[in-house]
């Protein structure tokens, strides 16, 4: 009963470092990258939609993001799209395809980058304290119906505490690692 709980909350657990390392593929570093821009939502005939099931996504040069839609008429929403999001670069349509040629990165917005890098890297933290928070409701409540002992109950909160230092210390690494990448000129 026991291990069930902490193998689901592991689970979990794992599952918010993954989300973690798709957003932070999408914050900038010193070279242009298509991860800015794949999970964009574009409306397309009124549906929202990725921008990577839309078209084409590359990067032919190192400061440069290559679009091309399999759809000509999806051209317009997906450069509305881009200017909406704020990516730091302005799309340039030529003959059905969208470039964004990436500015080298200010100090400025380096440091702009590196607040939302630690404001999603906390928000991930705060996600691996609610998944802790409820693994030890469960503990508890298991103890309260007299399914699992008193030492039971410690030893799995010890479990579930050992597991929530062990991926705060990776989201903290994965963190640590994209700041230095920002800060590279």
């Amino acid at each position: 009963m026991i291990n069930d709980i902490v193998n689901e909350t592991r689970t979990k657990m794992r599952q918010t470092l993954s989300v973690l390392e798709e957003d932070l593929h999408g914050i900038r570093g010193g070279r242009a990258s298509t991860a800015l821009v794949d999970r964009l939502r574009v409306e397309y005939y009124g549906q929202e939609t990725d921008l990577r099931q839309l078209a084409t996504i590359s990067t032919p040069e190192p400061m440069q993001i290559l679009i091309r839609p399999y759809d000509s008429g999806a051209v317009k929403a997906i450069e509305k799209a881009i200017r909406e999001a704020n990516v730091g670069a302005n799309p340039q349509v030529d003959s059905g395809v969208i470039r964004l040629n990436m500015p080298p990165l200010t100090r400025e917005r380096r440091q702009e980058l590196v607040k939302v890098l630690h404001k999603r890297v906390e928000d991930a933290k705060v996600s691996l304290r609610n998944i802790r928070r409820g693994a030890n409701e469960d503990l508890r409540e298991f103890e309260k119906e007299k399914m699992i002992s008193e030492d039971d109950l410690e030893r799995g909160e010890a479990e579930v505490q050992k597991l929530t230092d062990e991926y705060t210390g990776k989201i903290d690494e994965l963190g640590r690692n994209k700041e230095k990448e920002i800060m590279e000129v």
